[in-house]
């Protein structure tokens, strides 16, 4: 692996490769802690046989071990570290706050806010001092686990990427209210687990659930004061040990994680974690001491230059890993082989991805981790998913990751949602319906490359999209200052909840006219949970703190609820029968009848090239051969099904009379999002495609 000269700073020795965390050998356990600027490191164990303190052996530079014959699984204990402090140069060592150990495999429980955990505090003098106070008793234990699990001869379902639905989900906030759940077991790993959700998600067609952060995580300061949790956890500070406010019996949470994967993987689902390796709980400089900071905080993170040991924060949390470093590097690969080949999870989502490729000058698509994951055999059939942004300069990289990554299509979302709206861009909404081959093909990546979708955890709800035009934030405690002012969405004429018919019709069609376009472009779609249903957060677009109903998947039965998952259903089964939706080429269009695509008009004309720049055209009408692999292109064939798509984000109706096409003699209406129960036969008038409607024809060549 090839390493630029400017990314690392020291190193790692090839000889000092043996496992982190604590090991269970099934005899003893041996302790292994990095740290480079510490002077002394304490381990403190806890048992119902009693406890003990023992000091770590310096068995090489940077390297802290002990081996405890006495120490079996669930054994808890923690870290006290001692060494300089010099907070201008990032050293803020204090022995008086127990540390937890960066490679726990399990955190026995929840961080509850207390002042104690703070290591260090400002004088009215502006001076920095040690806080003396023990927090031995303010912060979760790590535990000794038992690697052994019995997966049951548990295998990967291995969905290919172009085959591949994935449906966004929080494991509580899918379950919790979900009345077929045994109670116990709501918002839980192994409530996701229950038949009633697989059957869900089975029924719905989705190959893969990415879930919400399931590292464990802890609540930050300022909500723990006014009530409020990290409910989405992207405060991670166990990056090997799944959350254990997801277990439904203590201590259970790493085998109750596996149980889970494994009945997924039963189901042919795959499991995707959102991983948040950019940044910790720890958060800023005046953050909690609760791992990395009390252990060797100027190894750790990145201190930003000319400002006496603060952060570079590029993530907009507080602070940065620096994956720079040797010690950071082989820590983020190490999690991920964990994860991947411990505990059988396909698939990583990077939470703010560009963060972990900057190096002196600015992201670095060679990164040495890229690198790295891409040659190492553990990775082979993992998927790999960037969110391509961060909050550092330059920070927008859609298209630019390297072979073998897909990225959340930020850009997909964009367009789609402006388009409905009546926004316009119809150039641009075609290029993404065909796979955004002008942000993905530059890089030599499929289609595939591109994960699009509507919504996602962070904004509005598809339900809400078609509901507010302002975030409503107020319940977060911030004055609605939180969350992002830009939404792309429209209420249709009332902001909120309403019971005006027409405007009740009007976001009916469009949330139909939303699903209809991801279900049938190019690319790999994502759901984000409880769309399928309605779900709304009342206008949230920044729920991160909303651990109650606002959140949560209500899955209360009703009539138009049935009626909207049957709908999204039958678009997405729709798409399974289309193999030009899964054709891992990009397509050209052209006006020849062998062309996967050709563009026209309402009215069966052939589109222009100065149609596509006319500001004042909302509707386009696009055939394409829906039998198409992408391997064999030729004039369509007796037997073989065309579409004809058509779409109008404007707000005047037209009436479609499809093109003249050889072997053809009818068409059929299959989709009609004005009116979504019509079907059969196009007669010679035509059809009518209203006002933020989507139509899909379907015509089979004759012989």
């Amino acid at each position: 692996m090839t390493q630029p000269a400017d990314f690392f700073h020291g190193a790692l020795e090839p000889e000092l490769a043996g496992p982190f965390g604590a090991i269970w050998d099934g005899s003893g356990t041996t302790f292994r802690v990095w740290s480079a600027n510490a002077t002394s490191l304490e381990l403190l164990l806890r048992s119902p046989q009693g406890s003990m303190a023992v000091p770590l052996g310096n068995e090489a530079p940077g390297i802290w071990s002990a081996y405890m014959p006495a120490a079996e699984p669930g054994t808890r204990y923690g870290l006290r570290a001692d060494g300089p402090f010099l907070p201008e140069a990032g050293h803020v060592f204090n022995p008086a706050k127990l540390l937890l150990d960066p490679y726990a495999r399990a955190i026995d429980g929840p961080l509850r806010w207390d002042d104690r955990l703070l290591g260090y505090r400002l004088t009215p003098d502006g001076v920095l001092l040690r806080d003396p106070a023990d927090s031995a008793d303010a912060l979760p234990w790590a535990v000794v686990v038992d690697g052994a699990f019995d997966w049951r001869g548990d295998a990967p379902p291995a969905v290919p990427w172009h085959r591949t639905v994935i449906y966004e989900a929080h494991v509580k906030g899918l379950t919790r209210l979900h009345p077929d759940v045994p109670p116990e077991l709501r918002g839980t790993y192994l409530g996701l687990a229950c038949e009633p959700v697989i059957a869900h998600l089975r029924a719905l067609g989705v190959t893969a659930v990415e879930l919400m952060p399931v590292h464990h995580a802890i609540d930050n300061a300022h909500l723990a004061r006014v009530g409020l949790t990290n409910y989405w956890g992207y405060a991670t500070v166990g990056f090997f040990a799944p959350d254990a406010r997801f277990a439904s019996r203590p201590g259970a949470q790493v085998d109750e994680f596996r149980e889970m994967v494994r009945r997924l993987h039963a189901a042919g689902i795959e499991v995707i974690l959102d991983v948040v390796y950019n940044h910790t709980g720890e958060g800023s400089y005046d953050g909690p001491t609760v791992a990395f900071r009390g252990l060797d905080n100027a190894s750790w993170y990145r201190l930003a230059p000319h400002q006496r040991g603060r952060y570079e924060d590029v993530t907009g949390c507080g602070n940065t890993l620096d994956v720079r470093r040797p010690l950071v590097h082989r820590f983020i690969v190490d999690s991920l082989r964990y994860w991947a080949l411990e505990m059988h999870v396909d698939g990583f989502r990077f939470d703010l991805a560009p963060a972990l490729a900057r190096d002196g000058r600015g992201f670095a698509v060679d990164a040495p981790l890229f690198q790295e994951l891409a040659a190492d055999p553990a990775f082979a059939h993992v998927k790999l998913i960037a969110e391509p942004w961060d909050l550092g300069t330059d920070g927008y990289r859609l298209g630019q990751f390297p072979p073998g990554w897909a990225e959340w299509n930020g850009k997909y979302r964009d367009a789609v949602r402006r388009f409905w709206r009546g926004g316009g861009g119809l150039g641009e909404v075609a290029a993404r319906l065909t796979g955004s081959s002008d942000i993905f093909e530059r890089t030599g990546r499929p289609p595939q490359a591109g994960v699009n979708f509507i919504t996602c955890h962070d904004g509005f709800t598809l339900a809400d999209v078609v509901a507010f035009e302002q975030k409503h934030n107020e319940a977060n405690g911030e004055d609605n200052r939180d969350g992002s002012d830009w939404n792309e969405s429209r209420n249709w004429g009332v902001e909120g909840p309403t019971d005006v018919r027409r405007v009740l019709a009007m976001r009916s069609r469009v949330r139909r006219s939303l699903m209809a376009t991801l279900a049938l472009s190019l690319g790999v779609p994502m759901l984000l949970h409880g769309d399928e249903l309605g779900r709304t957060q009342l206008g949230n677009n920044n729920a991160y703190c909303q651990d109650s109903a606002l959140s949560w998947v209500d899955w209360t039965p009703s009539e138009a609820r049935d009626e909207w998952f049957g709908f999204v259903r039958r678009v997405l089964a729709l798409r399974r029968g289309a193999p030009l939706l899964a054709c891992r080429t990009y397509l050209p269009a052209g006006a020849t009848p062998a062309a996967p695509w050709r563009w026209f008009g309402p009215g069966g004309e052939e589109l222009s090239p100065q149609d596509w720049s006319d500001p004042g055209r909302h509707a386009v009408l696009a055939l394409l051969r829906p039998d198409l692999d992408g391997v064999t292109v030729t004039a369509p064939e007796p037997g073989e099904r065309v579409w004809l798509l058509g779409l109008n984000g404007g707000s005047r109706s037209h009436v479609v009379q499809p093109p003249a096409l050889a072997g053809v003699s009818g068409w059929m209406l299959l989709l009609d999002t004005a009116t979504p129960a019509a079907a059969g036969v196009v007669g010679e008038a035509g059809v009518r495609l209203a006002p933020h409607a989507l139509l899909l024809l379907e015509a089979v060549v004759g012989r």
